[in-house]
């Protein structure tokens, strides 16, 4: 009992110790990087060396190598017996595209599969000095299926936080895991779970474990960091990278490097040092494929002639990795014989039966995505089948019925159908999957958000007449962190009572919130001319740290694709700060921002805009007066082009209004006048024709019909115009 509370105690001081460490960024060490990278390629014996300085774990380690070694000797490791491991893949992201897709991790488990099981072609091309030496490993790598709690998942978690670049510290990383993954917030214990980590940076290192121990044996920290382009064939990865994860396991098996227990390819002195394996050749390890070397004459004893190196071995450093020894093969077996450390339980048919890794996997859910969620009239939307595990069979429901078809060569029993969209509106999707004798449905309310019509310039948004922007047609509200989004303020504003605001106070760091335009129609617009995009803003710091931002971004096909045209940060953003949550209270309080940026290539019909801010724990932001016109910037809000020249005195009122909306202007001649009346998103809800007289004209027009919100009411004489705008109640 006093030994396990003495290593308690060593295990959380390294913790603490390594996370006092977070934020510094450590330099490269160059004579760890293969040939053509940035990072180094392994930081397993770094890991252990560091370990080592604590005296307890150091005094562990030493007990279980002698344990290894008296296994190893016995040896009896069941020769013909493939031992099962069941692996989780833990993804650590903040949205970026370290958040890798399935089939890229599905990808890294193969190539783990086939390398552990001489399945690859390339080990049949050795260098004729080690033909026939490559050896099945007869160890096979499988998805578990359950969770520690019971629950059923696809053997992937995701988890969204920061965390995913505080590569310096492990033990952060998989403390984030435990605390907000998608599957299971608790341990994952080594003893049951490879546990694989994949992150945005581990450190300066393509990836990096720690050897067999029994001070870590249950611990969740007893498993693999992986940068996410060192996983698996294709997304972020290649495949001169994708023997990175077969390289990190052997270090999971307990093997070293092919020159020894050291990150110091190409140093002389490795030559006296040695990996355990007598069949490997002694080296000082290459960080290229140098198929010709032969740096150490040390392994006379052994071969009875100067050997050539081993360059093509997994644990060696080149491109052209493709084997293991049998000398290998047998430490990785002996590994898996050992009860202290863990390793012994993991691949015990008790234990694959309870994470739900043995026999074909069954159906437990059924899930989908889809690449695009908000789209134009006419698009297509791709459905991704997500289900897990086993999938036979499909059938898709969208609701409602009518509005969309399916593209050509899609059917709703296809398994990743595609639909296209010709009504706007709110779409729900219902997948109900099968594996032959299982069923499962999910439902998705409001999934595929098809867009109204385009709107025309000039575009105006004063936020007046709405309750929430979740109800706005013209707006989307993307909350990654779903915590506060995006919504309406209505008891502040630059003009008007109504705004945009985001509650950023006491919302943590690092929270990116967006507020997403619907389409505007800028394909009337001559090249020649110019577009400006106004808006004001209000904001305060927290504190004086505080370092923010918002960013303005623009597309021309209904956002598919975004480019960046603003960023406000830090000080710009704002130079004051408010201890307590804070809104505006005066105009003073606004910044009037233009942009002129908006060129010539994006006068297009599908044209959006996106607003979006990224906090660093700070205060509240308030958006008003979006505005998109053609012409150079103006102070005031622009809703018309040009104005009428031959009358005077226009007026509107009341406004806001409930029943009626009366106009009065004077006129200098008489006049046909052509009136528009239609909502911020262009749809006509009234539009007649009258003659006005000569001097004064009062028109009315009745709006108890029309919905709460805001109106445009155009009139139109001999080709000129004035538009007015109002607010029903």
């Amino acid at each position: 009992m006093k030994m396990k509370k003495m290593l308690l105690s060593a295990i959380l001081m390294w913790t603490s110790s390594v996370a006092f460490s977070q934020h510094t960024k450590q330099p490269i060490d160059w004579s760890n990087v293969r040939e053509g990278e940035h990072v180094e390629y392994c930081h397993t014996h770094k890991k252990m060396a560091a370990l080592k300085e604590n005296p307890e774990i150091k005094k562990a380690m030493i007990k279980d190598e002698e344990e290894f070694q008296q296994i190893l000797k016995k040896g009896g490791t069941n020769k013909g017996v493939v031992y099962t491991i069941p692996v989780v893949f833990h993804v650590l992201h903040n949205g970026g595209i370290e958040n890798i897709s399935d089939a890229q991790i599905m990808d890294a488990l193969a190539i783990l599969n086939r390398d552990y099981r001489l399945l690859n072609a390339d080990a049949q091309n050795v260098q004729t000095a080690f033909q026939g030496m490559p050896t099945d490993v007869e160890v096979e790598f499988r998805i578990a299926t359950k969770a520690p709690n019971g629950a059923c998942f696809k053997g992937i978690t995701r988890t969204l936080s920061t965390a995913t670049n505080t590569g310096s510290d492990g033990s952060v990383q998989v403390n984030a895991i435990k605390a907000g993954n998608d599957v299971f917030q608790g341990n994952w214990p080594g003893n049951k779970y490879l546990n694989v980590f994949i992150c945005a940076e581990i450190g300066g290192a393509a990836g990096y474990t720690t050897n067999p121990s029994s001070w870590s044996a249950t611990s969740m920290n007893n498993g693999i960091w992986m940068l996410h382009n060192y996983v698996g064939s294709f997304g972020t990865s290649s495949v001169t990278a994708s023997r990175a994860l077969t390289h990190e396991v052997g270090h999971w098996l307990n093997l070293s490097h092919t020159w020894g227990p050291n990150n110091n390819p190409g140093n002389a002195s490795s030559c006296s040092s040695d990996d355990g394996v007598d069949d490997t050749p002694n080296c000082i390890g290459v960080t290229s494929c140098a198929l010709n070397a032969n740096t150490c004459s040390t392994d006379n004893a052994y071969w009875g002639f100067d050997q050539k190196d081993n360059v093509e071995n997994y644990m060696d450093y080149s491109y052209c990795s493709k084997m293991f020894t049998a000398g290998q093969v047998e430490r990785m077996r002996t590994a898996l014989q050992q009860t202290s450390t863990g390793r012994f339980n993991i691949w015990q048919t008790a234990n694959l039966n309870s994470v739900g890794a043995t026999g074909n996997p069954f159906l437990c859910s059924a899930d989908f995505t889809s690449p695009r969620n908000t789209v134009c009239l006419g698009d297509q939307v791709e459905l991704n089948d997500a289900s897990y595990n086993l999938v036979t069979g499909w059938t898709w429901e969208i609701t409602p019925s009518t509005g969309w078809t399916f593209a050509s060569g899609s059917s709703a029993t296809s398994q990743n159908p595609v639909i296209v969209f010709s009504q706007s509106g709110l779409y729900s999707v219902k997948l109900t999957a099968t594996d032959g004798t299982t069923t499962n449905s999910k439902t998705k309310s409001n999934f595929i958000r098809v867009l109204p019509a385009s709107a025309t310039v000039p575009f105006w948004e004063g936020f007046e007449g709405y309750t929430t922007l979740n109800d706005l047609p013209n707006w989307e509200v993307y909350n990654p962190n779903a915590n506060n989004g995006f919504d309406i303020e209505s008891t502040t504003a630059y003009g008007g009572s109504k705004c945009a605001k985001l509650v950023n106070f006491g919302q943590p760091a690092s929270c990116v919130d967006e507020l997403i335009s619907s389409t505007i129609d800028l394909s009337t617009v001559p090249s020649s001319s110019a577009v400006t995009l106004s808006f004001r803003y209000a904001n305060r710091k927290r504190a004086t740290a505080n370092y923010e931002y918002l960013k303005v971004f623009i597309s021309g096909d209904c956002g598919q694709n975004w480019v960046p045209r603003k960023t406000i940060g830090g000080t710009q953003l704002s130079n004051q700060t408010a201890t307590t949550s804070w809104k505006p209270t005066q105009t003073s309080d606004w910044t009037t921002v233009h942009m002129v940026n908006v060129t010539s290539n994006y006068f297009l019909e599908n044209f959006k805009m996106k607003f979006r801010f990224e906090s660093d724990g700070g205060n509240n932001l308030y958006l008003d007066d979006i505005n998109l016109y053609e012409g150079a910037p103006s102070d005031n809000v622009v809703v018309g082009l040009n104005e009428i020249e031959n009358w005077e005195g226009v007026q509107l009122f009341p406004n806001p209004t409930d029943a009626e909306v009366n106009v009065r202007f004077t006129m200098t001649a008489a006049e046909s006048v052509n009136v528009t009346i239609s909502d911020i998103t262009g749809k006509v809800a009234h539009r007649s024709s009258v003659k006005a007289n000569e001097g004064a004209n009062h028109l009315i027009f009745d709006t108890s019909n029309l919905a709460a919100g805001v109106y445009m009411m155009q009139l139109t004489t001999n080709g000129k115009n004035k538009t007015l705008q109002f607010v029903v109640k």
